[in-house]
């Protein structure tokens, strides 16, 4: 996967690792190497890594301590995996039970005062969990999911929501503005996670409205690519509007954030809902369309498939 082109604003080149090699960190990964870098990959598969070092001249190591510990230390690690189980073996080392951690999780390879940076979208719980972690060993820890989807991480603009401590943040975010448009920190450790949940409840939402009325439409028997030009310069008009509303007519969902992604996010956010207090019953509901769709083989279609429950 290429990435394309951009511009980058002049920097002094960091030595940085970056950790999980999936739809997003692949181009990112990449967009840190084009920007002048010395970037070091790990992927649990390692023939990805390989791969990735082969397209854009950096290096790959075998586990995530030696990736963080490599070229004397980098001064930034950089992580997207699938899950917080996942994440804690990259950070932590893997488990291997009654509590214990291997040796080849970053903290161990980290110099001190690095940074880890966690891109993965996961629970507050655990950001705050490893930020513990990371402060007991001299690191830092940032918890900085992102939004824009593979598109936005394959032309280096996607939205970083970050939590964790000020100085570390501020260190970190002109190298993460190689692949970023925005990099706003939010508020403490855990506080980027939970904006993350605000951003995927608001788009649940939108995702199935926007599905709604353009099956209302389309059984009114209206030209609804031309209502979609026309409430689109609206008050109805969203981003999903204007990049799905004409594909989900269409019938295209190969595209953009997955279904499996989306119920994995939901759970996340329902379960701090639990936690919280707070009352969430058309995410609810959303979710369990989301289940619907799984179970009529769409996991792996982009979320904006949610029409298809309609027969729109």
């Amino acid at each position: 996967m290429s990435t394309s082109p951009r511009s980058y604003e002049p920097q002094a080149p960091r030595r940085v690792a970056f950790l999980g090699l999936g739809v997003m960190g692949h181009p990112m990964a990449g967009h840190l190497a084009r920007a002048g870098h010395r970037v070091t990959v790990y992927n649990r598969t390692a023939a990805r890594a390989a791969a990735w070092a082969g397209e854009y001249g950096g290096s790959h190591a075998p586990t995530p301590r030696e990736a963080a510990a490599a070229g004397g230390g980098a001064d930034f690690v950089f992580a997207c995996v699938g899950n917080d189980d996942d994440l804690r073996a990259v950070v932590l080392g893997a488990d291997l039970g009654n509590g214990a951690r291997g040796a080849d999780g970053a903290f161990a390879g980290m110099k001190p005062g690095a940074v880890f940076v966690d891109h993965t979208t996961a629970s507050a719980e655990v950001a705050r969990e490893l930020h513990a972690a990371a402060r007991a060993r001299g690191l830092h820890f940032v918890d900085a999911p992102v939004s824009g989807g593979q598109a936005g991480a394959v032309n280096g603009a996607l939205t970083v929501m970050c939590g964790g401590d000020g100085e570390p943040f501020a260190a970190m975010k002109p190298v993460a503005m190689d692949f970023a448009r925005a990099v706003t920190r939010v508020g403490a450790s855990g506080a980027g996670q939970l904006a993350k949940m605000v951003n995927q409840v608001c788009i649940a939402g939108l995702v199935q409205g926007l599905s709604e009325a353009l099956a209302f439409g389309r059984r009114a028997g209206l030209d609804m690519p031309l209502v979609l030009d026309v409430i689109g310069k609206g008050a109805a008009q969203s981003w999903q509007m204007d990049n799905r509303g004409r594909t989900m007519l269409d019938g295209k969902f190969d595209f953009g954030f997955a279904v499996d992604w989306m119920r994995k996010d939901l759970g996340l956010v329902l379960d701090e809902a639990r936690r919280n207090g707070a009352q969430l019953p058309v995410t609810a509901l959303v979710d369990q369309f989301y289940a619907e769709l799984q179970a009529m083989g769409g996991g792996r279609h982009d979320t904006s498939s949610l029409i298809r429950r309609l027969k729109a």
